[in-house]
């Protein structure tokens, strides 16, 4: 769990609602069905008309990792590589083949297979160079899911308050129903400039920063993976994955 990203919405949210109360006002008139229906529901609409549903769906699957990210331990990778590549030195490149089958993450199972069947090393290079920016591309548009809603949600939000008043308008007559229309007009504002600023973007701007961790490393293990290929000491492959993290 990344607390940071959890006490951060709290803090977020609950320094507006606390700021709400101090300035004298209620918190039930913050809460607006019709403005939350009208900004979410439509700003959904527009992300799905937007991005398509396949990378809509990756969109919300991905979030997750804003709160539950992929713990990555460099110092144990740096050990894995460097074993790897003491083993394929002393025994050959077919070797590594009993250690395919412990691994877990699909890029490094890859590269590895890919030493195995004994693909030249610049080749070996450019397939994973192509693997890391193909798949990059495709975490890229799920993000966009996130960057679109925090660029849709403010101007759905004004579509709402124009609705609440024109809502107003047609009640002028009836002084009662003025009160809701009003509501409805400024709440989906804060609603459509808050989930954009406290949500939609906080959280593009986090799966940004971590899939540009995930191209480290993998940049990182397409050089450990060319260095085996190439038959490299490995303590010179060891100094280069140092030399990454430095």
């Amino acid at each position: 769990m990344d607390w940071g990203s959890l006490v951060g919405i709290i803090l977020a949210i609950g320094g507006i609602l606390v700021g709400q109360t101090l300035e004298g006002g209620k918190l039930g008139s913050l809460i607006q069905p019709a403005a939350f229906v009208i900004v979410i529901i439509g700003t959904i609409g527009a992300v799905l008309l937007q991005s398509g549903w396949s990378n809509f769906a990756a969109g919300i699957r991905l979030a997750g990792q804003v709160f539950m990210p992929k713990q990555d331990d460099y110092a144990e990778l740096i050990r894995n590589v460097t074993s790897w590549s003491v083993i394929a030195r002393r025994e050959g490149l077919l070797s590594l083949e009993r250690v395919i089958s412990d691994i877990d993450d699909p890029f490094t199972e890859h590269g590895l297979r890919l030493i195995v069947d004994g693909v030249d090393p610049k080749k070996l290079r450019e397939v994973l160079e192509l693997e890391i920016t193909a798949h990059e591309a495709k975490q890229r548009l799920a993000i966009k899911v996130w960057e679109s809603a925090g660029g849709y949600a403010p101007t759905i939000g004004i579509l709402g308050a124009v609705i609440g008043l024109i809502h107003v308008m047609e009640n002028l007559s009836d002084p009662s129903k003025l009160g809701s229309g009003i509501a409805v007009a400024f709440v989906a504002t804060i609603y459509g400039v808050g989930f954009a600023n406290l949500v939609f973007l906080p959280i593009a701007n986090k799966l940004k920063a971590l899939v540009n961790r995930e191209v480290f490393k993998h940049e990182m293990l397409a050089d450990a993976f060319a260095g085996i290929a190439s038959g490299d000491n490995p303590r010179l492959i060891e100094e280069r994955m140092n030399i990454y993290l430095a």
